[in-house]
């Protein structure tokens, strides 16, 4: 069954479900009304109840029971009716000088595949557990006051509830550790994001081993008698990201550093043999904190976003992440039109902000192996910028440029030690500066100093902190190992949260979007900027397609080689522009047609007044449609070379609910006929379709909320419609 069919059904199965449920309390009927296609009126809540608080906005209901201690009893996706919870565990868990502590908690649950509110009364407090003693609730503050100078489709800070559950000690060990667990609850997404905050109020240090913000008793995604934990599925009901990722993937999955499905044992009634089912989810770095924690200095967690799923469907569980993204990150729907330039001199700067501001190009970002050096804090230096970031305002272009942090060598005293060999070495990239190193905290003090001085308003932060650990003792950021990683993690978060508020778009290449920055590489390999434009036209396709799936297009940069790049020769590259029009438009429209930005790397934009005219022309077309272009993608079909690719732009809140871009690769003319999926466009029963904005056609809408297309396309080519 297609996955739009499916949701069609669904939403037919919730209304008879509740017109047959006329007793259902109002925070338990589904939502006839999807989420990701119309507004949901309903704003987020905190209501009191007897002895339970409930977090609910109509599309996720999550309860606490608050007597005799606060435990979430009641975990539910509204859009589906999936109840996530089968049974109570502590709020959170604390290590501290080696001994472990639940926050919060009930005990006493004999059956543990599912829990009954009956039993509730009945469950205790375990002696040592920290207990409740109040709670507050509030509207969502903007847990980054961002500043934007650039173009973006959401510049709002996102709105919700949050309730904030305080804690005491009950054990002597660690009285005056106040821990307090913290909820926001999102208007409009079925979304909730923890931390734990402590404060040691001891007139001692604390040692703060691990901090556990999130325990979660979940129901299994499957039942297998034999098989290990890798091989079972997770849930798939819940998705969670929090801002602790790293490793240069290009991907959350494989960044993420906090979340672990563990088993649970005292789930003796479940159907795998040894016990071994992966339905315990907790959330922490494996790494950290190894704080010793001062008087008086507060702990705050990472910071864990659950959003609840309601579907297996790959296409939807990705709009469902990017409305994440775009919801509690709006800077990362900020997307400038930008030039990757390669200068020797000042002049250079001058003559690429000139070709901008004659193009549309919004900004100019000196790339890599430019005559920069932002680690020069120099008055020269700084007056040099200085001025050049003025002329660039004066034009009304943005200026930028690019830094490199990690993959170098500073010195023996500055560099990342190895805790296996107590030397230099053993980083990420082999050997790196740690940033709690004297170098690197100047290194984080000169990168202010220079955008405060300047004005300048692009960071392209390559190499950020990657994850590595620190045996050193005498770095004055860190104490030593246990400590290294959180501590070097929050000097390079803390950074781009400043540079972020004072209006700094940043790109770098490692999942910190929860933390400030703004655009990472849409994923990949540099070495195929060596192959021929034909091959690079496809592959950048492919890249395209295969890289937004689970982030917006906002969020990526993809890139072109206007001179040589990572080898290659003639056949490679762009220059002279004026000998290779046809490639340089399709590579920019293809790009912008998707809504990605690319890195157009060189010394220039064009070299005669008929690249110029292509150039702005083509820039003119994608500010003509900007918000449909870098509205979701659906993507239609993968590029390989052999038939038509292509991809369709939706947002039913604007007058165009879509935007079809589609490609003949092969080298013979083309016409097909093609289903388009207009589900999420919202449009329901007809569409009007315009090929390249001139005639209007109108299609009807089949049961899939689907038309049929029919097009021609000439030989490598393309085409695109508008939807309204």
């Amino acid at each position: 069954m297609k996955p739009i069919f499916s949701l069609i059904l669904l939403w037919c199965l919730v209304f008879q479900l509740n017109a047959q449920s006329p007793g259902l309390s109002r925070y338990d009927k589904l939502t006839t009304t999807d989420w990701l296609v119309a507004p949901i009126a309903q704003k987020a809540e905190v209501i009191t109840e007897g002895k339970n608080i409930i977090l609910y906005n109509g599309l996720v209901k999550r309860v606490f029971r608050i007597e005799p201690n606060v435990a979430c009893i009641d975990y539910k996706n509204l859009s589906n009716g999936q109840q996530l919870l089968r049974g109570v565990k502590p709020e959170a868990r604390i290590t501290v000088n080696d001994k472990e502590y639940s926050v919060g908690g009930l005990i006493g649950q004999k059956e543990n595949a599912y829990l009954l509110p009956e039993w509730l009364d009945k469950m205790t407090v375990g002696p040592e557990d920290f207990l409740f003693v109040s709670h507050t609730v509030s509207d969502i503050k903007p847990f980054i006051n961002f500043k934007a100078k650039t173009w973006g489709i959401n510049q709002k800070q996102p709105t919700g509830k949050h309730v904030a559950f305080k804690y005491k000690a009950q054990a002597d060990a660690v009285k005056g550790l106040e821990v307090t667990v913290n909820y926001e609850l999102y208007d409009g997404i079925p979304l909730i994001v923890k931390w734990v905050s402590i404060e040691n109020k001891n007139n001692q240090e604390l040692k703060l081993n691990r901090v556990v913000n999130e325990v979660l008793a979940l129901v299994e995604e499957e039942s297998a008698v034999v098989g290990k934990p890798e091989e079972m599925k997770k849930q798939h009901g819940i998705y969670v990201e929090t801002n602790y990722a790293f490793n240069n993937a290009m991907r959350y999955d494989i960044s993420d550093q906090t979340t672990h499905w563990k088993i649970d044992r005292t789930y003796t009634s479940q159907v795998n043999y040894n016990y071994e089912t992966p339905c315990l989810l907790e959330v922490y770095p494996e790494k950290a904190p190894g704080i010793d924690l001062q008087p008086n200095e507060i702990f705050n967690s990472v910071r864990t976003h659950e959003l609840l799923m309601d579907s297996y469907d790959r296409q939807r569980r990705g709009l469902m992440i990017r409305k994440m993204y775009r919801t509690v990150a709006p800077w990362t729907t900020q997307n400038p039109i930008f030039m990757h330039l390669v200068s020797r001199n000042d002049e250079q700067v001058r003559s690429c902000i000139d070709q901008c501001a004659a193009t549309g190009y919004e900004a100019v970002i000196l790339s890599f192996g430019s005559h920069l050096n932002m680690e020069d804090s120099t008055a020269k230096n700084i007056q040099r910028w200085k001025e050049l970031a003025d002329y660039a305002h004066s034009k009304n272009i943005l200026l930028g440029g690019y830094s490199l942090f990690s993959s170098r060598r500073i010195s023996d005293e500055d560099d990342v030690v190895d805790p296996k060999t107590g030397k230099p070495g053993g980083a990420f990239f082999g050997h790196a500066p740690c940033f709690g190193s004297k170098w690197g905290l100047a290194y984080r003090n000169k990168i202010k100093y220079f955008f405060e001085k300047t004005g300048f308003d692009i960071w392209e932060n390559d190499g950020p902190y990657p994850g590595d650990v620190c045996g050193s003792t005498s770095h004055p950021g860190h104490k030593g190992l246990d400590d290294s990683q959180w501590r070097q993690m929050e000097i390079q978060k803390e950074l781009y949260r400043w540079l972020n508020e004072h209006g700094v778009y940043i790109n770098a290449p490692d999942w910190y979007f929860l933390d400030g920055t703004h655009k990472i590489a849409i994923g990949y390999r540099e070495v195929n900027f060596s192959l021929s434009r034909e091959q690079q036209r496809i592959l950048n396709r492919q890249n395209i397609h295969d890289g937004t799936i689970e982030k917006t297009a906002s969020m990526s940069w993809g890139f072109v080689p206007l001179t040589r790049y990572q080898g290659g020769g003639p056949e490679a590259i762009l220059e002279p522009l004026s000998e290779h029009l046809k490639d340089y438009e399709q590579l920019m429209v293809q790009y912008y047609g998707a809504g990605v930005q690319a890195c157009y790397r060189g010394p220039r934009l064009y070299d005669t007044e008929t690249t110029r005219q292509l150039v702005s022309n083509t820039v003119s077309w994608y500010k003509q449609y900007r918000d449909i272009l870098n509205a979701d993608m659906i993507q239609l079909r993968r590029a390989d070379g052999r038939d038509w690719d292509g991809l369709i732009h939706v947002n039913p809140q604007l007058k165009q609910k879509g935007f079809v871009m589609l490609y003949n690769p092969t080298k013979e003319k083309m016409t097909r006929t093609i289903k388009v999926p207009l589900y999420y466009t919202g449009l329901t029963s007809a569409a009007t379709f315009k090929e390249k904005g001139k005639v209007a056609k109108k299609y009807p809408l089949n049961r899939n909320h689907e038309v049929e297309l029919t097009f021609m396309i000439e030989p490598e080519n393309y085409t695109w419609f508008t939807v309204e």
